[in-house]
């Protein structure tokens, strides 16, 4: 079997051959293939600049794997904040002896996920480490936007307001954590892992008056509401029974005594948006594939002392959801 060797990040020969034996070779764009030291990029307008790094273990996913899931959460980035994605940077951290199969499977996805997005990846580097100093592979990513849609901002969400989730949360941080530990919830299960411009566009298109939005990720929707919560001076009153969330989902967490709301997503958008046109958002979102099984979870409403995220329970009752504390899951993205 193929494996990278040291000398291939030396930046002699053996890294230009595996630059262009790999990476241009699916990589391949006018801009990229001129090699230089910086792209040259024709923008002309207000952009949207974001940077992620990702080290998911294991590497491969139902769903997904580190390379998806590197350009749609750079993708995913720039469009919360109205940004259309235009182009990427691309730089790998790559364990010596890492599979040339493996890496080129991860090359070929982060290709494909491009350019279905229609996004140019225009830059990138390569870092061999020695075996032993590193774990197989760690991807860093740079996006670049163009704003069209101006004035999203979690400061805007007044008292009133709608939250709307895009479909079921948690299936990424649960699909990951479960091939982590050898469950198995059968073939129709996998990570949400997909770029969202597209969505999102169609819903700023329609003229709701859209307020903030962002993808929940890392500490997943409870994460989101706490910081919507404290950078507007709201709290959330979210009713359980509406939050869409897979049995699996469910499932894992009981078993492992997990808060689903804890758990990220990478494929998902929490939308604030004006109370009187929750429903017509709504609508809106179910008539993309992307948003068809959306839903209202709940509203912002004045704070009694700290804002804070509540939860309605089936029963009626009323509890308090805590913000994620701690590293729960490590290396989920």
């Amino acid at each position: 079997m193929k494996r990278i060797k040291l000398s291939e990040g030396g930046g002699g020969e053996e890294t230009w051959r595996l630059i262009r034996e790999l990476f241009l070779k699916h990589f391949n764009n006018p801009i990229l293939s001129s090699l230089e030291d910086s792209a040259l990029l024709e923008v002309g307008s207000k952009v949207a600049f974001t940077t992620d790094a990702f080290t998911v273990k294991p590497l491969f996913f139902r769903g997904g794997d580190i390379g998806k899931l590197a350009v749609a959460g750079t993708i995913n980035d720039l469009s919360v904040m109205g940004a259309r994605p235009l182009y990427l940077s691309v730089a790998f951290v790559i364990e010596e002896g890492f599979p040339y199969e493996d890496l080129e499977k991860i090359v070929e996805s982060m290709a494909r996920t491009a350019r279905e997005a229609g996004v140019l990846i225009v830059a990138g580097d390569t870092k061999v480490i020695p075996s032993g100093r590193g774990e197989d592979l760690f991807i860093t990513t740079s996006g670049i936007g163009k704003v069209v849609y101006e004035g999203l901002s979690c400061r805007n969400i007044r008292e009133g307001d709608a939250v709307i989730v895009s479909g079921p949360i948690g299936d990424h941080g649960a699909c990951v954590l479960a091939e982590r530990e050898g469950f198995y919830f059968g073939e129709g299960f996998g990570s949400d892992c997909e770029p969202l411009w597209d969505l999102v566009e169609h819903m700023l298109r329609s003229g709701v008056e859209v307020h903030a939005m962002r993808d929940p990720t890392r500490g997943g929707l409870s994460a989101v509401l706490h910081e919507w919560a404290m950078a507007s001076q709201v709290s959330f009153l979210v009713e359980e029974e509406k939050v869409p969330i897979r049995e699996e989902v469910l499932g894992i967490c009981e078993f492992l005594g997990l808060e689903p709301y804890h758990l990220a997503c990478e494929g998902r958008i929490v939308f604030a948006v004006k109370g009187e046109e929750a429903e017509k958002a709504l609508k809106v979102l179910k008539e993309h594939p992307k948003g068809k099984e959306a839903n209202i979870v709940g509203y912002a409403i004045r704070p009694e002392g700290r804002p804070s995220v509540i939860l309605k329970t089936p029963y009626g009752t009323k509890r308090f959801l805590e913000p994620p504390m701690g590293e729960l899951l490590p290396r989920i993205c």
